[in-house]
């Protein structure tokens, strides 16, 4: 069975910076982990806004977000300080998805840097953006040096906000900016999709570092 994946993006520049982190370390992360299913969890900063902060949990298959475990500690069952603190931020992206390529991928531990691309794609041409996806664009820029596993997602919701994720992680941020990235993203076949794409968001990130 395929991977499923917990993605949510926030911009917390009108919470408390320390607060929000904190609630991070000490409840959202840990409390999740204990869900049966839940395989491991990421933080990460944008490299151009400080407060704009993803989180990313592998799971065995989406369907753990649907077990009674993980609707203990979520939606109407959410903890008081979760209340509180996100309701001082800004959702972004919230993806409950499940992994079409490679299909059961981890997130590659030892990466430092993220790219996060997620877009819809005119329904019209969408046959023909999954065959790009799938046969060129991921495994192009999974062969680029210093990126370390590339993952493409798909939302069952058709009315979501978005479709489709990918998540490259990458050895350092700079990856993504170098040369062979570049080469590697920018062929004839994706300009000619790329016409095709609605409402494409992008992050390039940071792994997220506590200040001691």
């Amino acid at each position: 069975m395929a991977k499923g994946l917990l993605f949510m993006a926030f911009d917390f520049s009108t919470a408390h910076a320390d607060e929000f982190h904190d609630w991070y370390d000490q409840e959202q992360v840990p409390e999740r982990l204990r869900v049966p299913g839940f395989i491991n969890a990421e933080r990460w900063i944008a490299d151009d806004n400080p407060t704009v902060h993803v989180a990313t949990y592998d799971l065995d298959n989406p369907g753990v977000l649907s077990s009674a475990a993980y609707r203990a500690v979520g939606g109407e069952n959410q903890s008081v300080w979760t209340k509180r603190v996100t309701g001082m931020c800004r959702p972004i992206m919230r993806y409950e998805v499940e992994q079409i390529a490679p299909g059961s991928a981890l997130a590659a531990g030892n990466a430092e840097g993220l790219l996060v691309a997620s877009m819809n794609v005119d329904p019209a041409h969408e046959a023909e953006f999954n065959d790009w996806y799938d046969t060129e664009h991921l495994p192009q820029l999974a062969a680029v040096p210093g990126v370390l596993s590339a993952r493409r997602y798909r939302m069952s919701d058709t009315a979501s906000e978005r479709r489709y994720l990918a998540l490259y992680h990458l050895r350092d941020s700079d990856v993504s900016r170098s040369d062979a990235w570049a080469t590697a993203a920018n062929t004839r076949w994706t300009e000619r999709m790329r016409p095709h794409f609605r409402d494409p968001l992008i992050f390039r990130m940071h792994r997220y570092q506590r200040e001691v």
